[in-house]
């Protein structure tokens, strides 16, 4: 079968296409490289993962359209895995402000609050809770047990002041990093 037959079968089934991912990516921008920040907590890994994920996106046709932008977010967090290994990272990578300037807007602090938590506990809280993975997804994508992941959720957890403050109970005002197709 040559490419444009694959192609046409493809847009039948309601794969995504190359405007599919460049819209998402573009609608997305600023969520999505706060995503790479949380789990990096570096602007140099940050650029470095996002860019890794728009080059496999864009090489990558066969999703489903209602699925492009849970697809980007698995594949920018399996980046950052990949890049940083977590489970075996001591935590002593080059940290960054999220906010360069002097004067800090609403929520700087408490980015760099999540930048500051040791590697494993930092991707177990970003994925577990605030993209709403389960500890089995967070599990096999991280490669360690589930146990392991609930003790990191509940360190970072404690290590963080005010969770309750910082991610508010309300789902109109929690902030939402990942959303799940209908």
């Amino acid at each position: 079968m040559s490419l444009p037959e694959k192609i046409k079968i493809a847009d039948r089934a309601g794969s995504a296409n190359r405007p599919d991912f460049c819209r998402v990516l573009e609608q997305e921008l600023k969520p999505l490289y706060l995503l790479a920040f949380l789990l990096t907590a570096n602007h140099r890994t940050a650029e470095q993962c996002f860019a890794a994920t728009v080059e496999q996106g864009l090489n990558e046709p066969a999703v489903l359209k209602d699925w492009v932008r849970f697809h980007i977010k698995r594949t920018l967090i399996k980046n950052a895995i990949a890049i940083l290994s977590p489970p075996s990272a001591v935590g002593n990578e080059k940290r960054d402000s999220w906010s360069g300037g002097r004067h800090k807007a609403l929520g700087d602090y408490q980015i760099d609050a999540l930048t500051r938590l040791p590697p494993l506990e930092r991707f177990v809280f970003v994925m577990s809770v605030l993209e709403r993975y389960s500890d089995g997804e967070c599990s096999l994508l991280l490669g360690c047990s589930t146990r392991n992941v609930a003790k990191a959720r509940m360190r970072a957890l404690r290590r963080l002041s005010g969770p309750v403050a910082l991610f508010p109970r309300d789902e109109s005002c929690a902030p939402r990093l990942v959303e799940m197709p209908a």
